[in-house]
């Protein structure tokens, strides 16, 4: 993975903050970090499968998005260094982190073995990566829980 940050690498970065601010991708980004909070892979394969409906193309749109990114950096097009600064790829460790704790299976049960497989390796083969995603798994455990106590206390009221 390249390490040295050049203009080119300024320019993609900025290309890929552009394409994250287009409309469809904004209401993508905004369900993915507040309204979908799966607990295991059934619920991401229910949202998956339920084409035609805005959550299945949002689920997979930026699964997509971050997944080709992350292939700039494991192909040398983009430096790692730029692309794992916190103030550009925090949210796809976000996402990455909620799938993580049920990943193989879903790589199991959509037949896919490299499902979010360019996320795993630009995360887990450097130490920058690794450590942050540490972070970010425990703020999303405890948003997790969080979630769950609002679900619950929601279907009480019901």
């Amino acid at each position: 993975m390249s390490k040295k940050a050049t203009p080119q690498d300024a320019r993609l970065i900025l290309e890929l903050y552009r394409l994250r601010r287009e409309t469809q991708m904004r209401k993508a980004r905004h369900w993915w970090l507040t309204d979908f909070w799966p607990e295991n892979a059934g619920d991401y394969l229910k949202v998956e499968m339920a084409r035609k409906t805005p959550q299945s193309d949002w689920l997979r749109q930026v699964v997509s998005y971050w997944g080709m990114a992350a292939s700039f950096v494991l192909h040398g097009t983009l430096s790692e260094k730029v692309f794992l600064d916190a103030s550009f790829s925090t949210e796809m460790f976000f996402i990455f982190a909620k799938i993580q704790p049920f990943l193989k299976e879903l790589r199991r049960k959509t037949l896919n073995p490299d499902l979010m497989g360019n996320i795993e390796k630009v995360i887990k083969e450097s130490k920058t990566g690794r450590v942050r995603l540490k972070q970010v798994s425990k703020r999303v455990e405890r948003r997790r829980k969080l979630q769950r106590t609002k679900t619950k206390n929601s279907q009480k009221r019901s």
